[in-house]
Order: structure tokens, then sequence, then C-alpha cells
């Protein structure tokens, strides 16, 4: 069994490599073509504002990853980002001098706290996961209205430090790119070389055996929605800054491309799989596809259809490359 468990393990990680470098080549190809299109696709300028764009997007791909690792879902977190980029938005509406870094760890206490509440009815009341993010996300967007009043947050009612979040610069970078670097390397490690990290794996990859191996696997799945929570709220904040503007509809139906961007990244919706640089890459073809098109006049009409059929495309190519990999492993076992 060591020797079996060494051969998969060995095999999952050369597919994965196999993956994303696949992904990496249609990235290039597709800049590429769309550079002959529209050569100002390549321009500095476009690049950073399509980069900055992706950023929010990669810091939620980073905790849905998680959570699909778990074998779950989390249809809420559009709602999450709503309900505390409102509350953060109201607060520096109503205290100007109020710090960026207070307002940063207001919307992220409050994404916290939304997660823990999930976490909770998933592990301990047993929940569904996506019974249970549905009722949150409807919740969390009614408590977004009813916090709101029914009205915007607009930009001349926030102050200039708050909406300098998302435009100031950390050593030259974009401050929104370099929360994302550093919310990358913090959870790099974190699965990498924890025992925690590795046991939201282990829990993902079989439940039963985790449990019989000492796993909490009640704890584990608590921990992985906390944690998308926390992220949700985080990107709420960064959210409202770059748009200067809070609303009850933000973000609506923005889960689908966090997850869509996690798929893309070789994440497996059966749980058990996943990698950083894989969902990194997952954000950058989607953030790409939505500044291309556009400049390559694909009518709107055709670009949801487009995005959808690559997504398509990736959930097979997985499917198919997970039926060969366990196909392989079955052959190579001595019984």
């Amino acid at each position: 069994m060591p020797e079996y468990s060494l051969q998969k393990t060995s095999a999952g990680a050369s597919i994965a490599k196999f993956r994303e470098l696949g992904l990496l080549v249609f990235i290039l190809l597709l800049c590429v073509g769309v550079q002959l299109r529209n050569p100002s696709f390549l321009t500095l300028e476009n690049i950073n504002d399509m980069v900055t764009n992706t950023a929010i997007l990669s810091i939620l791909a980073v905790g849905m990853m998680l959570v699909i690792v778990t074998r779950g879902i989390d249809l809420s977190i559009g709602a999450t980002l709503a309900l505390s980029g409102m509350i953060s938005a109201m607060t520096v509406s109503a205290y100007p001098d109020t710090h960026p870094l207070l307002a940063l760890l207001l919307g992220t206490v409050v994404g916290v706290v939304s997660g823990m509440i999930i976490g909770l009815l998933v592990s301990k009341a047993g929940i569904l996961p996506i019974i249970a993010t549905l009722g949150m996300m409807n919740a969390f967007r009614g408590m977004t209205f009813m916090v709101s009043g029914g009205k915007w947050v607009s930009a001349h009612q926030m102050p200039d430090s708050f909406k300098a979040i998302a435009t100031s610069s950390v050593f030259g970078l974009n401050t929104l790119i370099a929360i994302a670097i550093v919310i990358y390397l913090v959870f790099y490690y974190f699965i990498t070389y924890t025992r925690t990290g590795r046991q939201i794996y282990a829990v993902g990859s079989n439940p039963d055996s985790a449990k019989i191996s000492g796993i909490n696997n009640d704890k584990i799945l608590w921990l992985v929605y906390t944690i998308m929570g926390g992220l949700s709220g985080l990107a709420g904040v960064l959210w409202v800054s770059k748009f200067a503007s809070a609303q009850g509809d933000t973000a609506s139906g923005y889960e689908l491309s966090v997850i869509a961007a996690c798929v893309l990244g070789g994440v497996s919706i059966a749980g058990g799989s996943g990698k950083i640089s894989g969902i990194i890459l997952g954000s950058i073809l989607l953030g790409i596809l939505n500044n291309a098109l556009p400049l390559i006049n694909v009518s709107p009409f055709w670009q949801m259809g487009i995005q959808g059929s690559i997504i398509l495309i990736a959930v097979v190519i997985n499917a198919l490359v997970k039926r060969g990999v366990d196909r392989n492993n079955l052959m190579r076992r001595r019984m």
C-alpha cells in the first residue's frame, strides 16, 4: 500500500504540472492572438489594469479552493463581500478620519463572523454546503440592504484615504496586487508546510479515513469556511475602495466567477486536489478574457458564451485526466 500511495501521489503531481503548463501555454497563445487583433492589449497601462482587476478575484479563489478541496462550495461570498464592503463604507463615511487599516480590519472581521456562521451550519448542523451557503447568501444580501436602508455609499461620501487603498502602491506595486501576493505566499506555506493544511486535503480526499486517523473533520470544515469568509470580507473593502461605490447588489453573481477560476486552475470538484499556482493561472485566464474580448469587439452576447465554453472544456479535461490517473493507479496497484 505505501508503494501504491507513492505512485498515486507522483502521478497526480505530474498530471497537475502538465495541466498547469498547458494552461500557461493557452494563456500565452491567447495573449499573442489578442495582441495581433489589438496592439493596445499588451501595453503597460492595460496590463496593469488587467492584473489589478484580477487581484480581488484571485484572493477569493484562494479561499474557494480550500472549500472545494473539502468537497464543499460557498455561494455566499458575493453577499459577504457586499455586506462587509457596505459596513466599511458606511463607517468611513460617518467617521472620515478612520485609518484605512482599521477599515480593512473591520471588513475582514465582518467576513470572518459570516464565515464562522456558515462553518457551524455545515460542520455542526450537518447542512449540505450548497444549501447552507445559498440560504446565508440571501440572508447576508438582505442584511446589506437593511444596514444601508437601501441606499448607496458613493465616492463623494468616502474619504480620499479610503479610496487610496486601491490606488496606492507598496514597493512600486499596486496595493491590491501586493495584498494578493502576500495572501498567495501565506496560504502556499499554510497548505504545504503546516499540519492543518495537510489535514484539509486529507478530509477532502477521504473524510472517513481522515476521521479514523484522528483528524477533527468538523474543525477543519469550520476553519475553511471561516477563512473563506475572512477573505470575502477583505475583498469587500478592496472592492468598494477600488470602485468607490458600495451598493446592496455589489458583486451579485461574482461567486460563479470565483468557482470558475478554481475549476480552470485544476481544483477538483470531487475534493482533495488543488494548487495555489493553478488558481492563479485560472484567475489570470478569466481576467484576460474579461479584458480581451471587449478589445477585439466580441459582442457582449458572445462573451459569456465563450467564457462558459472554456470553463466547460476545462471541466471535461479535468474529468478525463482524473479518470486516466485512476485507471493507471488501479493497474499499477499490487494486490
